[in-house]
């Protein structure tokens, strides 16, 4: 795990960012502070943060804009991201998730819980256990728990801290069906907000950087999913 993370905040709000910025402070993290999009994008690439918290609602360039630029750049689209709103509607976070973030809370919120969030989404994408546990082959799909690696045909498959999670659930019970609101609380715990939407969003996404492994993941009419075997 990286000694001292360094997050960049991204909201128009200063009041915002002087209270994460305070809590950042008191949990040993960097922080990085920009009001506006363009100021992110340049922040970015100055100071290489480990992880964005970017709220969805900026001025000019929204949050959703910024995220795709990032996304599309092989150079910063590792970066994980939390999205941060106030708006109420499904289709915005689900758009965030399209694009690849890997996490989100919504306005108003407690900074402690997103903390815990920005620290459970770290150790998920930088941690490596010194244990390896045994390695998951399932036809032409290859996934390394503890390095959160994902080989298809040999060839690595980036996915966000998220999808990877979803689809180690499955892989660890091949032929299991899992209900959506089962994947969503073994991901992010009972108190995560979400919509059966989202998790089909995941599924989707999952399905897509797979490619033809992708058909593993089955749909289960009225149900949910399982990987087969």
């Amino acid at each position: 795990m990286i000694t001292k993370p360094k997050i960049l905040v991204v909201d128009d709000e200063k009041d915002i960012l002087d209270l994460v910025g305070y809590y950042l402070n008191k949990e040993g993290f960097i922080g990085i502070f920009a009001q506006t999009g363009e100021e992110a994008l340049k922040k970015v690439e100055k100071e290489r943060p480990h992880l964005i918290v970017l709220d969805l609602m900026l001025p000019t360039i929204s949050g959703l804009e910024v995220a795709k630029i990032l996304k599309a750049n092989p150079e910063f689209a590792e970066i994980p991201i939390i999205m941060l709103t106030a708006k109420t509607e499904e289709t915005d976070v689900i758009v965030g998730l399209e694009l690849g973030a890997d996490d989100y809370i919504t306005k108003p919120f407690s900074p402690k819980i997103l903390i815990a969030r920005i620290k459970a989404v770290l150790r998920r994408k930088y941690k490596i256990q010194k244990e390896d546990p045994e390695v998951i082959k399932i036809e032409n799909l290859t996934i390394y728990p503890n390095q959160y690696e994902v080989l298809v045909d040999d060839k690595k498959v980036q996915l966000t801290t998220s999808e990877f999670k979803i689809l180690l659930t499955l892989a660890k019970k091949p032929n299991w069906v899992f209900s959506r609101g089962q994947i969503m609380d073994l991901i992010h715990g009972e108190d995560y907000s979400v919509t059966e939407r989202t998790v089909d969003v995941f599924i989707s996404n999952i399905r897509k950087k797979l490619k033809k492994a992708g058909s593993l993941i089955e749909t289960v009419r009225g149900i949910g999913y399982k990987l087969k075997k």
